[in-house]
């Protein structure tokens, strides 16, 4: 299966959205499709037999244009103002023509209603025509989408706009034909204000949804155009484009690191805020990684060129974004099903009210009218982009702070989680461990047994295998032996050549083995003192025991208070002994601990919790702890930015603080507020505006004008109320 993400032109509203979803899923060869109204995007799974052409064809036959593939670095054009002032003052002059005497203000003789009505009446016919040209895009997608059985916003405005048109001009022939009383019967008016409000609305909605966009098109501008590429003994400036996989680069004191890389010479301080969330500058050194968008604070610094372009961590940021807000979140589903059926409801409505008002009445005149008023005061969009808008806000603001949100599912469920399941090693602490004791059960010297370990953790990347690297790397010990090597998930790793078979493993692989583990009271001391042990085994023989530390990380216990008084259970679940977990859980007050479990069983841990009805959060560190991040409610992962494209889970924590977590549960739950608060705007909305639009209420009535302003209104108020999320972007 492929999957792209392609650009769509002609969306309008919910109904727009909701169709041509509806009909990708109904193409043979598509997998899944999700639709954004606000990105204006079309997220598409699909075989190998077919081809982006063929995508953008369904797209055509739904009525619809694809702009080609999304192009995550690009900026979006700007729609020129010139044609709504034109238009507008063009608006204020047929306002004049028709309601000057409303207003007591002098006529223009020649074009005076009574003095010249055939003048009057082809005068405002044509001036309504450069309307219907301007709103040729809206007449369009309507009849498109009538044809194709997806009413929209544009049918109901087509329909509306074409019934007072087309009434205004059999007026018009009656004028000229001597009947002169239809001169009160045009309504060109409201066809020329009912065009112009909607483009104006929709200059001014496109606007508001493209602020929307901010935060992820304020990612896309983090890195530089240009850097500096070393060369001899010199260097020179050249554009990002140029940049190649393993170009030394240079960035002075005050730039903007290029691309992804590692520091080869130097050292300095640099400010990962735009990633991390965190203020606070980290010291970066020979071997370091540095992410491009990264500060450089004080020195010179060379570097490697590792990640570029499409594989750049920003790259990778941008795109999880733009792939979670094509995500549906359940509180959307309901909504886009509510939006299914909402434009075809409207249309029998303003069909009924036209019927029974002309029944009622006998005035024909009056009956268009109302018929159109309930046509353009309807608001499918509002009740559309309630829920897109908020999402796209809120996910963009989220990735800001370092919480990269992968589904719109999962920021909506981590408000509603009730338990929250931590792994110790790298979660709860630092996962920057160092070797503390160290005891020698061999004849051999103490080097060769640490060349040993060495040998065989060398390639992993476990927070052990780390720690033991850094250490033996501080001791100048080789790790020269040539293993064939094998990871023990839940237990440790096998390291074989032709002699001998090693183990750097834990206690539960002694046993499985059938090792003798003569060393149990020496295990139990060092765990009391904080120490994770590591058994290391020669040809089923313990040769040593190493205890290694790690320091618990300084918000965990803070974060630990805050969920108890969320009323929040937390349980610690980790592979380590069950001494050295409960120490740390004690230290900062977890009351559960689940020790000396296999990555496996911690799964299986999950998914009963999950049974017995609890809404789960798994945090862990994305590798190990992969199958109980995939079987929690939501699977939290604590990674550096490089490591993003690997995790399992649904969150990523960029920068690896611990209150993060918190704050996930607080941005979903301000979301889901600002969801419901615009949901019940736009049902309320349509609920009595379309009731009023009918003329069913005494007393109360609308023109077709004031019914599109209305529904211009609804719209904004929506965007409006979910731009207010952004402010979930900035630290507390």
């Amino acid at each position: 299966m492929k999957k792209t993400i392609l650009k769509i032109e002609g969306m309008t509203c919910s109904a727009c959205s909701n169709g041509l979803e509806k009909f990708l899923k109904k193409q043979k060869g598509i997998e899944e499709a999700s639709v954004n109204l606000v990105m204006a995007t079309a997220s598409i799974t699909y075989d190998d037999k077919l081809s982006i052409l063929d995508l953008e064809n369904y797209v055509e036959e739904a009525g619809f244009k694809s702009l080609g593939e999304e192009k995550l670095f690009e900026k979006p054009k700007e729609e020129k103002q010139t044609p709504y002032i034109v238009l507008g003052i063009l608006g204020i002059f047929v306002m004049y023509l028709t309601m000057h005497h409303m207003l007591k203000l002098p006529s223009i003789p020649f074009l005076d209603m009574k003095k010249n009505p055939g003048i009057y009446s082809v005068t405002l016919l044509i001036l309504t025509i450069p309307y219907l040209f301007y709103s040729w895009d809206i007449i369009k997608s309507g009849v498109k989408n009538a044809i194709h059985r997806m009413p929209n916003m544009d049918t109901l405005v087509t329909l509306g706009i074409t019934a007072s048109f087309l009434y205004s001009v059999y007026g018009v022939i009656l004028v000229l034909m001597g009947h002169m009383e239809h001169t009160h019967h045009l309504y060109f008016e409201s066809v020329i204000f009912v065009i112009y409000f909607m483009k104006l609305g929709r200059y001014i909605s496109n606007k508001s949804k493209n602020k929307t966009k901010e935060a992820i098109q304020e990612l896309v501008k983090i890195t530089p155009n240009k850097t500096h590429l070393k060369k001899d003994d010199f260097y020179q400036d050249i554009t990002i484009d140029e940049v190649k996989k393993g170009d030394i680069l240079i960035c002075l004191p005050g730039e903007k690191v290029a691309v992804d890389g590692e520091i080869v010479k130097g050292k300095s301080m640099f400010d990962d805020s735009f990633i991390t969330g965190e203020s606070i500058p980290q010291e970066k050194t020979v071997g370091s990684k540095i992410i491009a968008g990264s500060i450089n604070y004080d020195n010179v610094i060379e570097y490697k060129a590792e990640r570029i372009g499409k594989d750049s961590t920003i790259s990778e940021i941008v795109r999880l974004v733009v792939e979670a807000t094509n995500t549906k979140a359940p509180i959307a589903q309901t909504a886009d099903k509510i939006c299914l059926y909402f434009v075809p409801m409207v249309i029998v409505i303003a069909a009924v009210t036209m019927a029974l008002n002309w029944i009622l009445t006998k005035d024909f005149s009056m009956s268009i009218m109302r018929m159109v008023t309930v046509l353009v005061v309807a608001c499918p969009c509002a009740l559309g982009l309630a829920t897109p808008l908020s999402l796209v806000v809120s996910v963009g603001a989220s990735a800001k702070k370092g919480i990269l949100i992968k589904d719109n599912e999962s920021l909506e469920q981590a408000g509603k989680v009730d338990m929250i399941v931590m792994d110790k090693t790298g979660t709860l602490t630092n996962g920057m461990l160092t070797i503390s004791e160290i005891h020698n059960h061999s004849d051999l010297p103490k080097e060769e047994v640490l060349n040993i370990l060495a040998s065989i953790e060398k390639y992993s990347t476990h927070p052990l295998s780390i720690g033991i690297n850094k250490y033996v790397k501080e001791e100048k010990i080789e790790a020269n032996l040539d293993l064939i090597m094998e990871e023990l998930p839940g237990y440790g790793l096998k390291g074989k050549d032709d002699k001998n078979t090693y183990y750097a493993c834990n206690a539960a692989l002694l046993k499985k083995l059938d090792i003798i583990n003569s060393y149990e009271e020496e295990e139990k001391e060092m765990a009391k003192k904080g120490n994770s042990i590591i058994y290391l085994v020669k040809n089923k023989k313990v040769i040593a025991t190493f205890g290694l530390i790690d320091m618990v990380r300084k918000e965990a216990d803070k974060l630990i208070k805050v969920l108890k008084d969320k009323k929040i259970e937390v349980v610690m679940l980790t592979g380590d002994n069950e001494i050295t977990a409960s120490k740390i859980a004690k230290e900062l007050g977890i009351e559960k601990v689940v020790a000396g479990v296999t990555p496996k069983e911690k799964a299986e841990y999950v998914k009963e919790r999950i049974k017995e009805g609890h809404r789960v959060m798994m945090v862990g560190d994305g590798i190990n702890d992969a199958p109980s991040l995939t079987s929690a409610t939501v699977g939290v992962s604590l990674a550096s930015g490089t490591d993003i494209a690997t995790n399992a889970a649904n969150i990523v924590l960029v920068s690896n603080n611990l209150l993060r977590i918190e704050e996930i549960t607080r941005i979903s739950r301000k979301t889901l507020k600002n969801i419901r608060q615009n949901l019940f705007w736009a049902f309320i909305y349509n609920l009595i505006m379309i009731p009023i639009a009918t003329g069913i209420i005494p007393k109360v009535e609308i023109s077709p004008m004031i019914a599109c302003l209305a529904m211009i209104a609804s719209s904004l108020f929506v965007t409006l109320n979910a731009l207010r999320l952004k402010r979930i972007g900035k630290a507390r």
